[in-house]
């Protein structure tokens, strides 16, 4: 949705019931300009979660009813790749997909593949969510698919989690990170995985309610860490992608690794000001966050 609204031609790929709750989630992507016509309209279940709003020292909690949906229901051959991969520039996709189900894990990586033969840049969110799968289970599946990965979006607990690459001198849970760490954290990423980019977002928990955030990136040559951002927080869900999809926008306008991270660290920022999955901020809302102090004063 957010690369859709900074104008570019996106295209979400999943599956959903032909039925009213089907066609409400298809209408709401296509309300925001996004090319739903590769949805696959299939099965009889939306896969749902339901989530609790944290504040102050109570923290937010998530359940996910996500057995039996119509994207779990997928495996290889579902989707006609080469064809939807036609012209496209990046492929994107989460690492929650392939939790999903042995067939989500097994289109994944179909899809993985065949971007990756098209000559798109191929990026993956580590997402992990230990509620759906285990490290595990989540290191055997995203390993091998990772081998046809450019750039890897992470957070702090991801590496951790599925690879056991872990930040020294850092305790997500405390909120409190070294910077330093996740260098060493996204050197060994990209070194063991032969990735060109890792991108990682930090944030420090000070409470359920205000969070610092920034994000992080290596090269292979340079290690480059954003400007951090003090928010009070009113929706955090979708911080990760908001970065991610911001990410993707700079780096296919040209932009370089430092202007691209700059503008997607306070894309995330801004996400995280508003309820919802969507990043709704506008362009240049975040070129004068990214560019100025971010006060929150009225603009008159």
């Amino acid at each position: 949705v957010f690369l859709a609204r900074l104008g570019l031609n996106s295209t979400y790929v999943t599956a959903l019931p032909d039925h009213e709750i089907g066609q409400a989630a298809v209408d709401a992507l296509r309300s925001h300009g996004v090319d739903t016509s590769r949805i696959l309209r299939r099965g009889r279940r939306v896969g749902i979660y339901f989530t609790e709003a944290g504040a102050s020292q109570r923290s937010a909690k998530v359940i996910y009813d996500r057995e039996g949906s119509a994207v779990s229901q997928t495996q290889s051959g579902s989707f006609d790749w080469p064809d939807i991969l036609k012209g496209a520039a990046w492929f994107h996709c989460s690492g929650i997909t392939p939790a999903l189900s042995d067939g989500a894990a097994a289109a994944t990586a179909e899809a993985v593949r065949s971007a990756k033969r098209t000559g798109a840049t191929v990026s993956l969110d580590l997402n992990y969510r230990k509620k759906l799968w285990s490290g595990e289970k989540a290191r055997a599946v995203l390993t091998p698919l990772l081998q046809d990965v450019d750039i890897v979006f992470g957070n702090e607990e991801d590496a951790a989690e599925i690879f056991g690459i872990s930040a020294p001198g850092s305790d997500a849970a405390a909120g409190r990170l070294d910077v330093d760490g996740y260098r060493q954290v996204a050197q060994e990423m990209r070194r063991r995985f032969n990735l060109n980019k890792v991108v990682l977002t930090l944030r420090e928990s000070r409470s359920a309610s205000v969070n610092a955030w920034s994000g992080c990136l290596f090269d292979g040559k340079e290690f480059l860490h954003s400007r951090t951002y003090e928010i009070q927080l009113v929706d955090r869900i979708g911080g990760g992608d908001a970065l991610s999809a911001a990410f993707i926008f700079a780096a296919l306008s040209g932009r370089d690794d430092r202007a691209a991270l700059e503008f997607a660290a306070a894309a995330s920022c801004l996400k995280q000001t508003i309820p919802g999955d969507f990043n709704l901020a506008s362009r240049e809302e975040i070129e004068a966050l990214a560019a100025g102090p971010g006060s929150g004063r009225v603009q008159r």
